[in-house]
């Protein structure tokens, strides 16, 4: 999001951009969790972890190209908060990317949820696509391991964000790239905690599975906010761009 990308998105106001961060994360949470609740198992034909692995990323992708020029296509509150630690983002516009982000991801998990409940035999006790730990993991994998899991994918992600929506990235390529990072965290992930990475994705299916879902969501919100939050102070660290050191030798070498 640097350089006039970035003065182009902060010249739409704020409410266009907060309701083009409902939208895009309505699309994530409907598109990424409906593929896993209406499409992994289906008899037969069934998507598996991989269909629903890519369907994360077309969400993220197809809504990068439709409103990245509008709001930056955040879509999750731990994105927004590594942007804001990379300097990217205003602290000021933080509060209502995150409520709209968080709404629209219940929202898109209602919408699924009226289209589940439509199947004679249909239930939330499998879980309705949220994120767990432990007894609830898809693997059975520990708090620690899955803890773990969500801060590194998260930072590696955010490092793909921040990476290619650097200026000298090369232009037009970043949604490409993030929607590819979403599809390949997912592939590693979704065996271990169904693969949040966003606490708003997590809010919106906890909120229709209740129980155990709401009670782990904690996790949901901490790992994928202090994995952002560390890619917010590595990448310009790594990235920060050197001053040229040509005409300091010359100068040097004139005055030998």
């Amino acid at each position: 999001m640097g350089g006039a990308f970035e003065e182009e998105i902060s010249i739409v106001s704020l409410s266009k951009r907060a309701s083009a961060e409902f939208l895009g994360t309505f699309w994530l949470v409907f598109g990424g969790c409906g593929s896993a609740v209406l499409a992994a198992a289906f008899p037969s034909l069934g998507i598996g972890f991989a269909g629903v692995a890519l369907a994360f990323g077309l969400t993220v992708l197809t809504m990068a190209y439709a409103i990245g020029h509008i709001s930056g296509c955040h879509l999750n509150p731990a994105v927004s908060v590594g942007l804001l630690v990379a300097r990217r983002f205003k602290a000021s516009d933080l509060p209502a990317y995150v409520i709209a982000q968080v709404l629209g991801g219940i929202a898109g998990a209602g919408v699924l949820y009226i289209i589940a409940s439509g199947k004679e035999g249909f239930s939330t006790a499998g879980g309705f696509a949220s994120n767990g730990f432990g007894a609830h993991s898809p693997g059975l994998y520990s708090m620690a391991a899955c803890l773990t899991a969500e801060i590194v994918l998260t930072f590696f992600f955010l490092m793909i964000i921040l990476g290619s929506t650097d200026r000298r990235a090369p232009s037009g390529f970043a949604p490409i790239a993030i929607g590819l990072g979403l599809t390949l965290i997912h592939l590693i992930g979704i065996p271990v905690t169904n693969l949040s990475v966003n606490p708003a994705r997590s809010t919106g299916p906890a909120i229709f599975a209740g129980g155990w879902a709401l009670e782990q969501l904690w996790l949901f919100w901490v790992a994928p906010i202090v994995g952002a939050a560390i890619a917010g102070v590595v990448y310009p660290m790594v990235a920060e761009e050197q001053a040229p050191v040509t005409g300091t030798v010359r100068a040097a070498t004139a005055g030998d």
